[in-house]
């Protein structure tokens, strides 16, 4: 027993201290420039599969391929994306929504070239930078931790880093090269992700999509970290590791397993969902108060032609039918997102998981396989899927709403008490 609780420590560690690397790259990216890179997993991927090309493909040596793609690529392709796509919106105001919506953009970007170049199968064969031990792994997250901190404690760069984040306007009139500041923090940000990739991709599945995907669940190491705690987020990170790969242990009967399994493959996620309720004053610092915006009136031949767009699929027939039917649930699924971020001021990235499960819901009420439920015709079965579908969507999404509100709660007390 003692043999495999020691065995499981050291895999949870392995899985720890690729977290540990994605919430440190997390956190630099977002103190130096306030973004929150949800691209983070795809430039990983891009570096993995360098690695891979260099070595596999072309026979350079291993150290040499490391030090193209973890020196050169990786940073590179940060300050890239600092100067290009993240600069010029905080030159236009650095709306979080539009910054936010731009780290996607990049993501589908990356993972699209990747599919393009590299193509869409999986790769089993990708260099091994360090050694599967995961003493060695997590011997790279203490130093390279370490290091972090002491440079934003102890340098210059790390008190201009600590100006820009504080307040960047203050520090551009202090004399501090904010843009320098931000396309460092990139560049660094960048090289974790590029690290965190060459790392995993000897482990895990390597294709433009796993991998990404694997990446970004880990964001609630940075999140638990409240996105600036350097240490807390390599202890989270180690600790959801070990805990996950411990779970492996149990083996209950009944509905329990299913239970256990799904808990055990989305803990970061359920980490997640924890660390946004119980540390609901992330970013609060940086809140406003709401204002009431300028409404400007749709034309009624907006609507026309909105309308027209939506059923003109509709009116094909033969082959075309099946792929122009996607238009208009599409636009469902679009108009979705305007209701929650456009009139709720939230951005939701589950609107497709939604999608999904009404569409399950859908056939397996048709089909009369829903637990408890008799077969359904069609289109009963749509509008009871609706319902089922909608008080999920109020449980997901009661975390963002608890964390959006609280800290007007919080203002109003403040006020109240004077």
């Amino acid at each position: 027993m003692s043999s495999l609780t020691y065995d499981l420590t050291l895999a949870g560690l392995s899985v720890g201290s690729a977290a540990a690397l994605t919430g440190i790259g997390l956190i630099v990216t977002y103190r130096a420039t306030g973004v929150l890179n949800f691209a983070h997993g795809a430039i990983a991927m891009v570096c993995a599969y360098a690695l891979r090309q260099c070595v596999v493909e072309w026979d350079w040596p291993l150290w040499a391929g490391a030090a193209v793609t973890l020196m050169l690529l990786a940073p590179g392709l940060g300050v890239v994306l600092e100067r290009f796509v993240f600069r010029p919106l905080s030159v236009l105001g650095g709306d979080p929504a539009q910054t936010l919506v731009a780290s996607i953009g990049v993501f589908v970007l990356l993972v699209g070239g990747a599919a393009l170049l590299w193509g869409q199968g999986a790769r089993d064969d990708a260099p091994e930078l360090v050694s599967s031990d995961p003493w060695g792994q997590l011997a790279v997250v203490l130093v390279l931790a370490a290091g972090v901190g002491a440079v934003i404690r102890w340098t210059r760069f790390g008190r201009e880093l600590r100006a820009v984040v504080d307040d960047r306007h203050l520090a551009v009139l202090g004399g501090i090269d904010a843009d320098r500041v931000a396309a460092a923090g990139w560049a660094f940000g960048a090289f974790t992700a590029g690290l965190t990739g060459v790392l995993l991709a000897p482990y895990v599945r390597l294709d433009p999509y796993g991998l990404p995907l694997l990446v970004m669940e880990v964001v609630a190491v940075a999140v638990a970290a409240r996105m600036r705690n350097l240490p807390v987020a390599v202890l989270v990170a180690l600790a959801i590791g070990v805990g996950q790969s411990q779970l492996t242990r149990l083996h209950p009967s009944g509905w329990a397993e299913q239970l256990l399994q799904a808990l055990g493959a989305n803990l970061f996620v359920v980490a997640l969902l924890l660390a946004a309720l119980a540390l609901p004053r992330i970013g609060t610092r940086d809140a406003l108060p709401r204002t009431a915006s300028a409404r400007v009136p749709t034309p009624p031949g907006a609507w026309i032609v909105a309308v027209v767009l939506f059923l003109l699929p509709l009116g094909f027939a033969g082959s075309d039918l099946h792929t122009s039917v996607q238009v208009p649930a599409l636009g469902v699924v679009l108009l979705s997102l305007v209701v929650v971020t456009g009139r709720g001021g939230q951005i939701s990235l589950g609107q497709a998981a939604y999608a999904g499960l009404g569409a399950l819901f859908t056939a397996l009420l048709a089909a009369g396989r829903f637990p408890g439920l008799p077969q359904l015709p069609e289109l009963p079965a749509l509008a009871l899927a609706v319902l089922l579908v909608a008080p999920l969507g109020l449980l997901t999404g009661w975390p963002a709403i608890t964390a959006a509100a609280w800290p007007w709660r919080w203002r109003r007390s403040r006020w109240a008490w004077g």
